[in-house]
């Protein structure tokens, strides 16, 4: 019995472990995809369906991300499979529509378009619709992000905003309370300097709000980006040193990248770049994941376009390889500014040059098995205007972050705009004992679809709660079992939910099982002929009646058996007839299909506990003596 015990307690745990590592897994994965670290993702996604967890959404992702490596034919085979699924986004009947354009199969093209189009499909109105470009038409299906305004943008120029430990840093013409600030004389605003404000609780720029230290000069300062460890710096700056502004042959101060140490909270030891150059201008830099790489701008000889996106190496002895340009599937003839690489290194940038949906719009960039950059799409609207879109950042999380823009309705030149992708949803809550009010763990949530198909289960931690991964405008049910409980189902609804909201709450209380206690007499005794133990043809109707009670009403009752005589013959010889009538009683339930693990003691107690005034010192009928040779059934446990 304990080794089974054991057993049992291993393969809760087993369960468990097993749960929340597929869980987990699609955590995983979904912040790789939200990363645009496709390999990865696809390869997660894989994982969990082959362990058979929430599929059908997991084969919707593996469809885009292989859309998004170019993979049409991979692409296809999963869309195919998702536009099968009950309620299925209808975004997919698009996406199948453009995988299968992407192999040139025109007719089932316009076949999955009409699709799209007689349930009511409606593209995202932007130009980018009829791009040819099958990845970008993919990934603008819907709206992906969202912007707002953030409070600390100024009246004049604020861009290039990047977080670092719950700092906000940004470049920025803002001159409150700053009584001595050179003006540019090209547009005869203030220059640009480096701010940096407390994410949490400043709401505006002004003086104190200034980089402490002296990376800010007279000149133009930033943009900028700062090392995962928070100690190096490295921004752009007018060609300014040593209070003197370098120019180059026809006169022009030139970007360069200079490098800057935190010390005692002060950004100081300032470097400038040994690529830089008094003739072209270095601007513009962004690190990537392990500070192993520096990316850039810059219109250096050899470049592409008007301005470039280039890398330089970082040396493990602080020394710089020499400047990269990552190609042409990146750069083109016009302008490649405002690189950024998010903790996946995946590469963004901003261009003129590539077809958009204004001036400058924002691109990301999507990678290989070999981490070879093989494309690049449009991050679409609201990202993109039709206005200048730039200096795009990703927090980790890969679901918020930053951009710049100079678009209408901004409150400056330029602006910073917050942006937030659409979440994952999720069901969560807590399971409690409503008796209690207490937490419920190891409770089994099963998610279900509408035919009742298992999608996915997880088990509530420590502290009652669970939490499901599931789709949007779907409707899903949940069904809730623990052992000594009432199951429970609950209808769950996702219909007309903001692609702004993350979760669903469901708190789920469950009733324990009342134990309930039968009366004796609805057991039915059995009665014995004088002298004897075997079970009579009256007595096989009523053990059936307990037979059937036991195995169809109450499967889970547990009985015990106690069996006796009356008062005549001698009290030893009683007590051994009254234990084989036990005995035979035990054997007839057994034989019935009884477990004997449900009779928990049989066991006969002679003339003890008459039932009337039979003993021997009262004469009695036959049947006042009957009476007492019985069997009696005690309900032990039941649910």
């Amino acid at each position: 019995m304990k080794t089974k015990k054991h057993l049992l307690i291993c393969a809760i745990l087993i369960t468990n472990v097993m749960v929340f590592a597929q869980q987990s897994l699609q955590k995983k994965a979904n912040n790789l995809f939200n990363k645009f670290s496709f390999v990865k993702a696809s390869q997660v996604y894989e994982e969990l369906i082959a362990k058979d967890f929430n599929t059908a959404y997991a084969t919707r992702q593996l469809g885009n991300c292989y859309a998004y490596m170019r993979n049409t034919e991979m692409s296809s085979l999963y869309y195919k499979e998702a536009v099968a699924q009950d309620n299925v986004p209808l975004e997919y009947f698009y996406k199948y529509a453009q995988s299968l354009r992407g192999q040139k199969d025109y007719k089932g093209y316009r076949e999955w378009m009409k699709k799209f189009k007689d349930a009511g499909g409606v593209l995202v109105d932007n130009n980018l619709s009829k791009d040819a470009n099958f990845i970008t038409s993919v990934f603008n299906t819907k709206q992906n992000y969202f912007l707002n305004d953030v409070k600390f943008n100024s009246e004049l120029s604020d861009f290039g905003a990047i977080e670092h430990n719950n700092q906000i840093y940004f470049t920025s013409t803002a001159n409150s309370g700053i009584l001595t600030k050179h003006v540019y004389g090209w547009n005869e605003k203030p220059f640009l300097d480096i701010y940096a404000i407390d994410k949490e609780t400043d709401t505006i720029i002004h003086h104190k709000s200034r980089l402490k230290g002296n990376v800010n000069s007279t000149y133009h300062d930033g943009p900028l980006t700062i090392s995962k460890d928070g100690k190096t710096m490295f921004f752009s700056r007018n060609n300014y040193s040593k209070n003197t502004l370098g120019k180059d042959k026809n006169g022009y101060s030139n970007l360069k990248i200079y490098k800057a140490t935190l010390v005692d909270n002060k950004w100081s030891n300032i470097e400038e770049l040994p690529f830089n150059n008094d003739n072209y201008s270095t601007g513009h830099p962004a690190l990537n994941k392990d500070s192993s790489k520096l990316y850039f701008a810059s219109d250096m000889p050899g470049s592409i376009g008007g301005s470039d996106i280039y890398y330089v190496d970082i040396n493990t002895n602080g020394s710089y390889g020499t400047p990269i340009n990552v190609g042409n599937i990146i750069n083109t003839n016009k302008n490649e500014l405002f690189p950024f690489v998010n903790s996946e290194n995946v590469l963004f940038f901003s261009s003129d040059g590539h077809l958009g949906l204004g001036l400058l719009d924002i691109y990301g960039t999507v990678s290989n098995k070999e981490n070879d950059i093989i494309s690049i799409l449009n991050l679409g609207v609201p990202v993109n205007s039709n206005k200048d879109d730039f200096s795009f950042f990703m927090n980790e999380d890969g679901l918020s972050g930053y951009i710049s823009s100079n678009r209408d309705g901004g409150k400056g030149d330029d602006d910073i705009y917050s942006y937030d992708r659409i979440p994952q949803l999720i069901v969560e809550g807590s399971v409690i004992n409503p008796e209690t009010n207490k937490p419920l763990k190891e409770a089994v949530i099963t998610l279900l679809d509408k035919d009742n198909n298992i999608i996915a289960f997880v088990e509530s931690d420590e502290n009652g709660h669970y939490e499901i991964n599931i789709d949007r405008d779907t409707y899903y049910t949940l069904s809730i079992k623990k052992e000594d409980y009432e199951d429970k189902i609950v209808s769950i609804s996702s219909k007309v939910i903001d692609e702004k909201i993350k979760s669903i709450t469901a708190d789920i209380a469950i009733d324990l099982v009342i134990e309930e206690i039968i009366p004796i007499n609805e057991l039915y005794p059995i009665y014995f002929d004088y002298n004897k133990y075997e079970i009579s043809n009256d007595s096989t109707k009523e053990l059936d009646k307990i037979v059937n009670l036991m195995q169809e009403t109450y499967p889970d009752m547990l009985i015990k058996i106690e069996s006796y005589s009356d008062s005549r013959g001698h009290e030893e010889y009683n007590k051994k007839l009254s234990i084989a009538r036990a005995n035979s009683t035990y054997k007839y339930l057994i034989s019935k299909g009884i477990s004997p693990t449900r009779i928990t003691e049989y066991n006969g107690y002679g003339e003890e506990n008459l039932t009337n005034k039979c003993d021997d010192s009262i004469r009695c009928t036959e049947e006042e003596h009957k009476l007492n040779r019985r069997t009696l059934f005690l309900v032990i446990k039941m649910k």
